[in-house]
């Protein structure tokens, strides 16, 4: 009895769910562009059920004392998600494997889609496994699916030569670690700002620094050729994540005052951003422009953009000495970026 309520109740699920797409299907939906709405539906799932949430994305568990922030569901214009089914998700990808590759913006979605998961299935066994320093894997083992997730925080290649470590912009030996995936997510940008080596070389020309948005554009080339050179798009569908946007401007968004996320309880409201987009989005768009393989953009950017509200601040893992206006609070934006790959994969 319990497992045909369980079928009927998958059944109905899957049904709305279908339902709700049609609009976005028959209209070709954008759904990048819209707008955040109070919906008391959310969050989509309570994070104290996912006991596997790092302490730097566990808000409400390190005393966040608002609680509205998980409480808002995206709506784009025009039309509306399908709601996303965990239970489906994992039928349609029995057996098969999905891994984010990227910096801690794509943990930040691996764990949002894990959790997702799982508070779908919470009687479901589950196993969590790392491979060396750098790759982590959750398997649903009733399912057979595996969600992986592969630090690599500039996707080309940061190696250990004599004279230091050194990037080399048009390399990609992690690529191996990337085969054999039904679905690949890919993401960086987040440490680009930042002197994790010292040196950069591109051929024979090694140099201690150089642009870095020009160093970060030279780098999308190098894995857009990759992708173009090994992976079978037939078999293997690419994402790439988009640019996760940091709040520590108020003046972007119309607060002057406000040097961080500090206090911020809700959404920008409406559908644009004052600052408007970062300069590394344009970048991004040109160099996916020049593959030639199928790879979809998660344009999660402006979306988030209207989020200041949604980031740890003093609720991550630095607490109170900290302030992180970056990484996001779970539940919260992510899996509204898993939403919107649950739609893409629908």
């Amino acid at each position: 009895m319990v497992l045909q309520e369980n079928a009927i109740s998958y059944g109905s699920a899957l049904v709305l769910s279908l339902l709700l797409l049609l609009p976005l299907l028959a209209k070709g939906c954008d759904m990048f562009t819209g707008q955040w709405v109070k919906d008391a539906s959310y969050p989509l799932y309570d994070p104290s059920t996912c006991p596997f949430i790092r302490r730097e994305f566990a808000c409400k568990k390190n005393g966040r004392p608002d609680l509205d922030y998980p409480t808002f569901r995206w709506q784009p214009q025009g039309c509306k998600l399908a709601w996303f089914n965990g239970v489906d998700f994992l039928q349609k990808n029995r057996g098969k494997k999905i891994m984010f590759v990227g910096d801690s913006l794509s943990l930040n979605q691996w764990q949002s889609l894990t959790c997702m998961l799982h508070s779908s299935v919470p009687k479901s066994p589950y196993t969590m496994t790392t491979e060396g320093t750098t790759i982590s894997t959750f398997t649903f083992q009733e399912y057979g699916v595996e969600i992986k997730f592969d630090r690599n925080p500039y996707l080309v290649d940061i190696v250990s030569e004599k004279i230091g470590s050194v990037m080399k912009l048009d390399s990609i030996n992690d690529g191996k670690n990337w085969s054999g995936m039904d679905t690949l997510i890919f993401n960086t940008w987040h440490w680009w700002s930042r002197k994790s080596w010292d040196y950069i070389q591109i051929g024979s020309n090694v140099t201690k620094d150089m642009d870095r948005m020009a160093a970060f554009e030279i780098a999308l080339g190098t894995w857009g050729k990759w992708v173009d050179t090994v992976v079978d798009t037939r078999k293997t569908r690419v994402f790439f994540q988009g640019i996760s946007p940091s709040h520590y401007n108020g003046s972007l968004w119309g607060e002057p005052a406000a040097h961080s996320c500090a206090g911020q309880t809700e959404p920008l409201w409406g559908t644009n951003y004052p600052g408007g987009l970062p300069p590394e989005v344009g970048v991004l768009k040109r160099a996916l422009g020049k593959i030639t393989k199928p790879v979809t953009l998660l344009d999660i950017t402006m979306l988030s953009l209207l989020r200041k509200d949604g980031h740890p601040s003093i609720y991550g893992i630095g607490g109170r000495t900290g302030n992180d206006c970056s990484h996001w609070c779970l539940s919260g934006v992510p899996d509204t970026w898993n939403e919107i790959l649950y739609n893409y994969m629908l």
